[in-house]
Order: structure tokens, then sequence, then C-alpha cells
């Protein structure tokens, strides 16, 4: 088991195992291992999964519990248009830029349920420092503005939603919506 597995496994898939009937919202599928665990889920549990990529990623199942749209996650009223108006699971694992997640959270935040999960891949900068194992500038400085992000956006929610993280490979935020109010604005 890799980084990523172990991460899914271990940090994201316990917080939602329980739900039933879950409705899920991934953005990002790429080569479609959090697809494919996503649906394992979904068959247990009785759920519908709702996938976003900009590549056509519509060959990594076809099971029936699977919707694949290939469009920017950030096409808002074209997604919202597709899938349920309320969902209990938002994974965000697309473009790491601080700006876009923010984007994203404040968009697709009123769709959680109470109760329901926002979960962010790529929180940490930790491995991308120099002379760690993926070495990447580029990687760094998004994770960490990313990571601060959330910091600041929970300073003025905290009453909101819970919120974790896990520092295992290039990190987690887990998010747990209390409260169906809107987000407050963000203040450096």
């Amino acid at each position: 088991m890799d980084d990523f597995d172990y991460k899914l496994d271990n940090f994201l898939f316990p917080k939602i195992k329980e739900i039933n009937n879950p409705i899920i919202l991934e953005l990002g599928v790429q080569t479609g291992r959090s697809t494919k665990k996503f649906l394992d889920l979904c068959e247990k549990k009785k759920g519908r999964l709702f996938s976003i990529d900009i590549d056509d990623c519509s060959n990594i199942s076809n099971s029936n519990l699977w919707n694949f749209y290939q469009t920017r996650d950030d096409n808002f009223e074209y997604i919202k248009s597709k899938v349920p108006k309320k969902i209990d699971v938002l994974f965000i694992d697309t473009l790491h830029e601080a700006n876009h997640v923010e984007k994203l959270i404040k968009n697709y935040y009123s769709m959680i349920k109470n109760g329901g999960f926002i979960f962010i891949d790529d929180i940490s900068h930790l491995p991308y420092l120099k002379n760690k194992n993926r070495n990447n500038f580029y990687c760094e400085i998004n994770n960490q503005e990313t990571f601060e992000l959330l910091l600041s956006i929970y300073s003025e929610n905290s009453k909101n939603f819970d919120l974790n993280f896990s520092f295992v490979s290039s990190g987690l935020a887990i998010i747990k919506k209390k409260m169906i109010i809107n987000l407050l604005i963000i203040k450096k």
C-alpha cells in the first residue's frame, strides 16, 4: 500500500464508512484510484458517486452508481445542474493552488449536508522541501499557501465546521460541517 492509499484508508474512509446512501462529489479522477474506492463504498452503502475531471476518465468504471463529467471543477453552474443539491462528501484533488481551493470551497460548501465532509488532498508542503523526497518548489509553495488558507477560513468559521489534518504523504485536510449556515468572509 502506498502513501495515497494509506491516507485514504486511514483518514478519509473511516470518517464516511457509516454514511448510508452517500452522495459523493469527487473533483479529480486521474487514474481512478480514489474513484474505485468511492465506488466500493457506494456499492456497500447504496450510494452515488459523481466525478469531475478535465481529462476523459470515463473508462475508469462502468458502474451504474457512477456519473463522470468531463469539465473543469470550477464550472459550477454545469456541475450543480448534474449532481444532487445536497451531498455528503466533497473530495478535492485537482488544482492545488490556494486561490483555486478557496473558490471551490466557497462554491460547494453550501451543498454539503450538515454532518457532511470536505476532504482536500495535498495540503502539506513538508515532502516538497529542498532535500526531501519530493523536492518541488512549486508544490511546496502551493501546498503551504493552501494550508494557511484553510487555517484562515477556519479562524472565521470555527463554529461552522471542524477542521483536522493528516500529514501523511502530501497531507489531507478534513472538514466536517457542523452548522447549515454560509461561510463567513475570510480575514487575513
